[in-house]
């Protein structure tokens, strides 16, 4: 997982600032968020644009490979020339998705971590700390040390300006403590994890309709398993992680919105098979070969295709090719006896 939180220090600086700003975590977590979505705009955008043209070229796909799914290498081949044909890479759209997951766990250290990155409190002081409380649960303890702190209890190892700076950090948002780990039952504190619930279910809906694809088998499914491994997170985690991850959710459903309003997947539909069609038109149409008469010497000019001047072009190379390699051995090598 430390591969992943290599954003955490930039990130963590961030929430840093803006809490010193504001002076409350929770509107901190807010403003951050809200930083955070907006740098991401273009990210958003380019793999909205991404999977507007992967709804398009799904079923130019499925075409081919319900067309030969007999013959694998045929298969293989109309897929490449459809590629080159449409202007289109599939994994075009990883990119922002695997940016998107380096920053979503950047921000979750940020959040877990609040001593270290938010009050500047060194990371050997809080892991002697940890072993002197006996706190072994890495996600929990630091926000458990913050408690122990607004409580007045001793901590042993922090320096007076270290203890001040922990007991003093707030942490209240709207008569909830964000340090509080979620606790099921009638309290404000379970306000939090089923908002960043419901919120997810809403973004994923709108998501994927506004990717306009048409998905198939478990990769239907991604998305809700992955939509119920945060839920879970959000309900075992300290109440600060559902803050971040409702305000995000709802951001990028405004995100995905306007991603659709710019790049929708019908209208680029409708324009990816006009161009499409446009450039087979071009590709069928007759071209005019110049090339001189071997018998007579004479320069003359024939109409072909487009694969007739592929061809041409093919024979040419090998022509070329030939004459420059004509002294080189081409037979293989006998033993000597």
């Amino acid at each position: 997982m430390q591969i992943f939180a290599i954003l955490s220090g930039p990130l963590g600086w961030i929430l840093k600032w803006v809490y010193t700003f504001v002076g409350n975590y929770g509107i901190a977590i807010i403003l951050f968020t809200i930083l955070i979505r907006m740098a991401s705009m273009p990210l958003q955008l380019y793999q909205q644009k991404s999977m507007a043209k992967l709804a398009v070229f799904q079923p130019l796909m499925q075409e081919v490979q319900n067309k030969y799914k007999n013959n694998k290498e045929k298969q293989n081949e109309e897929l490449m020339k459809l590629q080159q044909e449409y202007g289109y890479n599939p994994t075009a759209g990883c990119l922002p998705m695997v940016l998107n997951m380096f920053v979503l766990f950047g921000v979750m250290y940020a959040v877990y971590y609040p001593l270290q990155y938010i009050l500047g409190i060194p990371k050997e002081t809080i892991t002697s700390l940890m072993e002197t409380l006996g706190l072994t649960n890495q996600i929990t303890a630091e926000t458990t040390i913050i408690q122990m702190a607004h409580d007045g209890a001793q901590l042993a190892g922090l320096t007076a300006d270290q203890y001040a700076a922990a007991a003093s950090f707030n942490v209240d948002f709207f008569g909830i403590n964000l340090c509080n780990m979620p606790q099921i039952g009638f309290n404000l504190g379970i306000i939090l994890p089923v908002l960043a619930c419901v919120t997810m279910i809403v973004s994923n809906i709108i998501t994927m309709s506004a990717s306009g694809q048409q998905m198939q088998g478990s990769m239907k499914m991604m998305p809700w398993v992955m939509s119920l491994f945060f839920a879970w997170f959000c309900f075992t985690v300290p109440l600060a992680f559902s803050l971040y991850y409702c305000v995000s959710n709802v951001l990028m459903l405004g995100q995905t919105l306007i991603s659709k309003k710019i790049y929708d997947p019908e209208k680029m539909r409708e324009q990816a098979k006009a161009e499409l069609e446009a450039k087979r038109k071009a590709n069928r149409a007759k071209k005019t070969y110049t090339y001189t008469d071997a018998a007579t010497g004479e320069t003359k000019q024939k109409t072909v295709s487009s694969n007739e001047m592929a061809k041409i072009r093919l024979e040419k190379a090998r022509e070329l090719d030939a004459q420059r390699y004509a002294d080189e051995r081409t037979e293989r090598l006998k033993k000597e006896e």
